[in-house]
């Protein structure tokens, strides 16, 4: 009979750390011994396990021993789930789990730095995650009260206070927090008659506003709420329209001050002082997050004053219970390089139907109806974290943008043409109907003629019995695009991140597995790498 030997262990304990042979040795069999096993072999030592095992443990930055590693940062995974992932982290990481993890920029940062700035308390605003909604402000809320006290914790090298720089040092460049003045010049209907669909391209003149960009960024608006909620919500307070509100009237505080949508917990909490009874105990259940008639989701504020008949509380009061109206963010879809002077957009109006009420997306309807040509408003530029053309002007690159998801690609396709670059460009573009929403399309084929376009593959979802999206495309030419991953392409992908984003992405890996003859496994890791290498970049919403 022959004796099998037990293959080795491998090493759970980093070659960096301190220790002699003999040590490591009696230390990797110490903590096999902690650690589950499989058929896969031994499970790794947690980034904190390892971190633990350095003199005095491992330390960044922020006095922690966090290795970084974000495993929750997916939008499409469940704030609790998200919320498991971090659990042991420090707070500052558990907050990050709690955004809504798209680094849209709309609260002036990504995910990882808004969280950070709020346990340094260099930002004391708990509700600037608009994606992330009342859910992420809620779990902001009780995790800021872990704070307490204490003292906020600096990061090593962090600058001075701001009240500390002097004034000249202060940058004057448009911010969130410090809006330039752009003017409105035009809107086109992008989809043809019969689509059901209301997509429009925007124009917007930069001139003497101080905003710049690079493809790749997003311009970031304050809109104006619509007139005719203003007004109803005026109605359902029983309240003058000019009431005084700190030096305005109630119609203007509520028309470009306050959001309108949906109603925040602090409305429901002030409902509850102001009536009693079985209404007290709703309006409290409402502003915990509780859905006792099971409508939370679809009140705004006015559905919210109207749930509550006969309660009129104080303009003011009702005023300072609302959140501030937000930026909205939209892919840019021009080059400056084509364009100079004028930013440009491509905005899906967002109209919906709620009972008897027909409710409105602020920005997009805005944008696509009440604001006239020639018109300020106040905007700025949220630069891209990691979503940019490829330095080489010679590497190819390969863009995936259904829908609206196509605006960042017009604009790499201008900036491409502009600057003559060599790379080639393939764009996987889809939507309902070749017929009716065939957004660019003149443009497109233009670009293509030229030799600008190497590749334009489309995908029409209602055209057929059956659905097809960009996804089943792909699979169609996944020899190709293996090619051109092979000869070293970027690829992009904008739109959807719920359902698209992640369909294109699992896509993607069965065609490195299929025709990159690699394992399921090792086509995950390729993805990866691709991340990794900043050669797979997502915007995505």
């Amino acid at each position: 009979m022959t004796q099998t030997m037990a293959p080795p262990l491998p090493s759970l304990v980093p070659e960096t750390a301190p220790f002699s042979d003999e040590q490591r040795a009696w230390l990797n069999g110490f903590f096999a011994g902690l650690v589950s096993l499989d058929g896969a072999g031994v499970t790794a030592l947690s980034p904190e396990q390892n971190a633990a095992l350095m003199p005095g443990g491992a330390k960044n930055e922020f006095g922690d021993a966090d290795n970084g590693e974000a495993p929750w940062h997916d939008q499409s995974m469940p704030l609790p789930d998200r919320l498991k992932l971090a659990e042991g982290r420090p707070l500052r990481r558990r907050m990050m789990a709690a955004m809504a993890q798209q680094d849209c920029g709309q609260c002036g940062y990504n995910c990882e730095d808004y969280s950070n700035k709020l346990v340094q308390k260099t930002e004391e605003r708990l509700n600037l995650c608009v994606p992330g909604g009342k859910e992420t402000a809620r779990m902001l809320k009780s995790l800021y009260e872990e704070l307490g006290k204490s003292p906020a914790p600096a990061a090593k090298g962090a600058a001075e206070p701001a009240a500390a720089i002097p004034a000249a040092a202060k940058s004057a460049a448009p911010s969130r927090d410090n809006p330039a003045t752009a003017t409105f010049l035009a809107r086109t209907r992008l989809n043809r008659r019969g689509s059901e669909k209301e997509t429009w391209h925007i124009d917007i003149d930069l001139t003497g506003s101080g905003i710049d960009y690079t493809v790749g960024d997003s311009f970031g608006l304050f809109a104006l709420n619509d007139p005719a909620l203003v007004d109803a919500v005026i109605k359902a307070l029983n309240a003058p329209a000019d009431f005084p509100i700190g030096g305005r009237s109630l119609r203007d505080v509520l028309t470009d001050g306050v959001s309108l949508a949906p109603a925040p917990d602090m409305l429901f909490q002030l409902f509850s002082y102001l009536t009693g009874g079985a209404r007290r105990q709703k309006a409290k259940a409402l502003a915990v997050g509780e859905d006792p008639d099971g409508d939370a989701a679809t009140l705004d504020v006015l559905a919210a004053i109207e749930k509550f008949p006969g309660i009129r509380p104080d303009p003011e009061a009702l005023i300072e219970s609302l959140d501030p109206l937000q930026p909205r963010l939209y892919s840019i879809s021009s080059s400056p390089k084509t364009t100079p002077g004028r930013v440009a957009l491509t905005v899906d109006t967002v109209r919906y139907a709620v009972g008897k009420r027909h409710r409105l997306g602020v920005a997009s309807t805005f944008l696509g109806e009440r604001i006239a040509p020639g018109t300020p408003l106040k905007a700025y530029v949220q630069k891209a974290h990691a979503f940019g053309l490829p330095a080489d002007p010679s590497v190819p690159i390969i863009m995936i943008g259904p829908g609206t998801g196509v605006a960042p690609f017009r604009a790499f396709l201008h900036e491409r043409m502009a600057t003559k670059a060599p790379g080639r460009n393939w764009l996987f573009f889809g939507h309902q109907r070749s017929a009716n929403d065939f957004f660019y399309e003149d443009e497109l084929a233009g670009m293509k003629s030229a030799g600008v376009l190497t590749r334009l593959s489309l995908a029409w979802s209602r055209d057929t019995p059956q659905k097809f999206y960009v996804q089943d495309r792909m699979r169609e030419v996944g020899r190709d695009l293996w090619s051109w991953l092979t000869d070293g392409a970027h690829v992009y992908v904008c739109g959807d991140g719920k359902r698209m984003a992640k369909d294109v992405e699992r896509t993607l890996v069965d065609i490195v597995a299929q025709h990159g003859a690699r394992t399921p496994e090792q086509a995950v890791a390729f993805l990866a790498e691709l991340k990794k290498q900043g050669r797979y970049q997502q915007d995505v919403y």
